[in-house]
């Protein structure tokens, strides 16, 4: 019974700190796909792919909590795919991704 709480407790780090990600999206006639990804307990991505035939400019305004809001922006050739990362001071709880692109 000891060797069983022991390894159950040594495999407590290894738990998923998974945790909510909502985005709001805006597209403004562009072609763009979204994924979100949880990197760390405090990091958090979106993955923009371009599907479209035109130019894509994005923006992402993340948000967790009281923690000021930081804004990613990028341009998207036609095929191209793009990481937008962020890392807050504190652990993220939920995270809040505004998403608005346009045809450039």
């Amino acid at each position: 019974m000891k060797k069983f709480c022991c390894a159950l407790i040594a495999l407590l780090p290894l738990a998923a700190f998974a945790y909510p990600i909502e985005v709001e999206k805006q597209f403004n006639g562009a072609e763009v796909s979204v994924t979100t990804q949880e990197i760390d307990h405090n990091m958090g991505a979106v993955l923009l792919y371009n599907y479209g035939e035109s130019e894509a400019e994005c923006k992402a305004v993340f948000r967790n909590g009281p923690e000021a809001p930081r804004t990613r922006k990028v341009l998207l050739a036609p095929g191209q795919n793009s990481n937008l990362t962020v890392k807050f001071a504190r652990s993220i709880i939920k995270l809040r991704v505004q998403l608005t692109c346009g045809l450039q």
